[in-house]
């Protein structure tokens, strides 16, 4: 899955950077666009920046790092959540903390969103957290750093990524499946009214509506 994940990033950029492309400005996302385009929240996830391919190439290095060893762990499907659900997770705490006509694009959230669940299932299994809690604080600081990085996604990548493992962590018995797939929908829920919470509280008044 991280493969498959990595080559729809890699097809995706290709297609941003062709001549007179208008994918990012399709595919980006920005508080705004939920008022007209909501599936944005989601396919942000997936663009990077056109004019740096180092964004794209930083991101997919700790996709596969990460998806090493989260993905045999979790399996293809529930690994997939978990990145989904960090991709929205990112998106709702750009609606929030984010002006509203910015627009963000990358797999940054959902990146977050792996090293917050690596964390969860780490601490679970009993390693210690010290080194992990470093990496994260170091990648979170460079995202509040460093101009043109959106630290909002970053966080909300991060919650929603520890959310998710600790969800998975805590239904692991073979009769806990269908609570495991209720705390997933649960979890979606909770993201998508933070995001349209975000919409009614900051983005329509702001646009008058």
């Amino acid at each position: 899955m991280s493969i498959s994940l990595i080559a729809i990033n890699a097809f995706i950029w290709l297609l941003q950077v062709l001549p007179g492309s208008v994918v990012t400005q399709m595919l980006a996302f920005s508080p705004m666009a939920l008022a007209f385009e909501p599936w944005r929240a989601l396919t942000a996830g997936f663009a990077h920046d056109p004019n740096n391919f180092l964004h794209l190439g930083l991101n997919m290095y700790s996709l596969f790092i990460f998806g090493q060893v989260l993905e045999p762990m979790l399996g293809r499907v529930r690994y997939l959540a978990l990145y989904m659900l960090s991709v929205l997770g990112g998106s709702a705490a750009v609606t929030w903390l984010s002006s509203i006509v910015g627009y963000t694009l990358g797999a940054s959230g959902a990146i977050f969103g792996l090293m917050g669940a690596y964390f969860v299932i780490a601490r679970k299994l009993g390693a210690q957290g010290g080194q992990l809690v470093g990496l994260i604080a170091i990648n979170l600081a460079f995202g509040f750093l460093m101009p043109g990085i959106s630290w909002q996604a970053h966080v909300g990548g991060l919650a929603a990524g520890a959310l998710v493992a600790l969800l998975y962590v805590n239904t692991r018995q073979l009769n806990q499946k269908t609570q495991q797939l209720l705390g997933l929908v649960g979890i979606f829920v909770l993201t998508c009214g933070l995001m349209y919470a975000g919409l009614e509280m900051r983005v329509l008044p702001a646009l008058g509506l």
